[in-house]
């Protein structure tokens, strides 16, 4: 896992045992970078409880399992936040936004509205409240997907539907990525 912002080491103490010394310490502020891929077919149970993949768990490290889960504001799908990275989200949407302004207020009300924090339990479940499911069409048969920082629950059947092939998203990639680097086409002309 790649470091996310400058880790500041707190020294606490030297160790002189003879031969050696050994340099205790902590970390103040462990905040790292986490990155999700692939897709995984799941199944909730009975009482709407929903395993988070271990690959998604391994991703996540021995950090705090919560998540903020709200309507993805594009897409007919959930979008699960780890927790910390919610809060950077958040940081960057009060830079942006006036409180004062009825407009920006509006926007933050719709934003939280459908949003909800989740748990792991003891067993690596959660629960996402049944409401955020049927606005996402999922029922028992959900896809979890990785899509870098966050993940994206969707309804099996609709997530199957809407998938890409491969040459369209060689277009896409093309289209958006192509003319990135606009000062090595200026060189060659």
């Amino acid at each position: 896992m790649l470091f996310d912002k400058k880790i500041e080491i707190k020294w606490v103490k030297v160790v002189d045992c003879g031969v050696k010394k050994f340099y205790l310490y902590h970390l103040k502020d462990k905040s790292v970078m986490v990155t999700f891929i692939g897709d995984f077919e799941c199944r909730a149970d009975a009482k709407g409880r929903i395993v988070l993949p271990a690959a998604f768990k391994k991703a996540m490290g021995q950090g705090e399992m919560r998540f903020v889960v709200r309507k993805d504001l594009f897409e007919n799908c959930l979008v699960l936040y780890p927790y910390d990275y919610w809060e950077e989200e958040l940081d960057r949407l009060r830079e942006k936004l006036n409180p004062y302004n009825r407009n920006h207020k509006q926007f933050l009300r719709d934003f939280f509205r459908g949003s909800a924090e989740v748990a792991l339990d003891g067993n690596g479940r959660f629960l996402i409240p049944r409401r955020l499911m049927d606005q996402a069409g999922a029922d028992r048969d959900v896809v979890l997907v990785g899509v870098d920082r966050h993940i994206e629950l969707w309804a099996s059947d609709l997530y199957h539907s809407i998938a890409e092939d491969p040459e369209k998203l060689g277009q896409l990639a093309e289209s958006i990525l192509g003319n990135l680097d606009n000062s090595t086409q200026k060189d060659n002309e």
